[in-house]
């Protein structure tokens, strides 16, 4: 770093630099069909070098990588290189981060245990979890990840923060009758919580017997469907990302601060904020990769957009007060009982291949990989549906669950009840 520094502030030419430097320890294990294969460490260090060339009203900027193999003779060509580069780009003039320091370690009790142990303590959890004859685990990974990231700018920036992470590969399969399911399943973390791991890897390997018994479903009408975590996670995800200082600065977003998401809400009003860290969550962190401090920002309020966040460019371009990128997706809690999710018919949805939206349009809807139908007296698993809906619809009349969920980067209800959605 401070050779980089070194030759960057020597080269006689006017330009700014970032340098972003990322180091990843990790200790990680290899199962096959439950047998520890392979152990290995890993300490891999990358640093990226960020040059910002400033011509009249405009700003370009460019990127390189400096390796452990880079000479210091090649560090100066690719200096020269990337100011060239830089100087080709007409992008509107903004300011980098003024000159902040600080060090951040993100809250984990992953500090509590060796690495060896933490990872024993993970695996045996995950294959403690199987208890279904019929299904087995064929592949299993784990990693632990401590990862320490420092951004240095030429304003006196300079930060870093060491985040943990565990990261949980498997793949569940369920074999019967000759037959065989494989399904993939990936956990990410910060704090280790071995009750929810396991129960989210048991909840996996049901799923795989279940899509081994799954048959395809005929039905009629427009039966509640019910959505979990992932599909809420990826549904509004698209609302935050349409609320982006980069999306609306391109003109790429259909909402805008003040307007509805909930044009006449008979459900639940929709709240979502984007937040910096969550207890559990491994996208936790205390400043973005400008070295922007992360807090919390308010983007649909009653559901209406209040707000937008995103990076420091596009922040200033909007003349807003630059969020830095939040990477947390949280939504507010319903009202919704149990009952309203267990009485049917209703089609409870567990995998899709993704749920699409299309603002425009005013579309929502997927293909269904797994679902349980329940008829109101029994449950049986289906597949190869697909669901399809107003989006608008959906959206004044969701009901979300009071229970609570994290899931990847995202922290909110549980479940979601729609009305409405056509199965086909």
């Amino acid at each position: 770093m401070n050779t980089i520094i070194e030759h960057l502030k020597s080269y006689n030419a006017d330009f700014e630099y970032k340098i972003n430097r990322t180091r990843k320890e990790s200790y990680e294990l290899f199962f096959v069909k439950g047998s520890l294969e392979t152990v290995r460490n890993t300490d891999n260090c990358d640093r990226e070098v960020t040059i910002y060339v400033t011509h009249g009203a405009y700003k370009g900027h460019s990127s390189f990588f400096v390796y452990p193999s880079t000479t210091e003779a090649e560090l100066d060509r690719l200096i020269g290189q990337t100011i060239e580069k830089a100087a080709l780009i007409s992008n509107p003039d903004y300011a980098l981060p003024a000159a902040q320091t600080g060090e951040y370690a993100i809250e984990t009790n992953f500090t509590d245990y060796d690495a060896a142990d933490l990872a024993a303590e993970i695996a045996n959890t995950v294959f403690g979890a199987n208890t279904l004859a019929v299904t087995s685990l064929n592949a299993v990974e784990v990693f632990i990840n401590r990862i320490t990231e420092t951004v240095v700018n030429s304003n006196g920036l300079h930060k870093q923060q060491q985040r943990w992470t565990a990261m949980v590969e498997a793949i569940p399969t369920a074999t019967e009758g000759g037959e065989s399911v494989e399904l993939y399943e990936q956990v990410n973390f910060n704090a280790l919580d071995l009750e929810s791991l396991g129960r989210e890897i048991a909840d996996k390997l049901s799923q795989a017997k279940a899509r081994h018994d799954a048959k395809r479903l005929t039905v009629t009408g427009a039966p509640k469907v019910i959505l979990n975590s992932q599909e809420l996670m990826e549904l509004f995800w698209n609302f935050a990302d349409d609320l982006s200082y980069s999306a609306v600065y391109n003109h790429h977003s259909v909402y805008k601060k003040g307007d509805a998401l909930q044009t006449a809400p008979e459900g639940d009003r929709l709240g979502i904020t984007m937040a910096a860290s969550y207890p559990g969550c491994a996208g936790s962190r205390a400043f973005d990769a400008d070295g922007l401090a992360l807090t919390r920002q308010r983007l649909v309020d009653g559901g209406i957009a209040v707000g937008c966040y995103g990076s420091n460019r596009f922040g200033q371009y909007l003349g807003e007060e630059p969020t830095g990128v939040l990477p947390i997706l949280t939504l507010d809690p319903g009202t919704a009982e149990e009952a309203e999710f267990v009485t049917g018919p209703y089609l409870e949805v567990v995998s899709m291949s993704g749920i699409q939206t299309d603002f425009y349009a005013d579309y929502v809807g997927g293909e269904i990989r797994l679902a349980y139908w329940h008829d109101g007296e029994t449950v049986r698993p289906v597949t190869g549906v697909s669901i399809s809906g107003k989006l608008s619809d959906v959206l004044n009349h969701i009901r979300f669950s009071k229970e609570c969920a994290l899931f990847g980067n995202y922290y909110g209800p549980k479940k979601a009840v729609i009305e409405g959605m056509n199965i086909f």
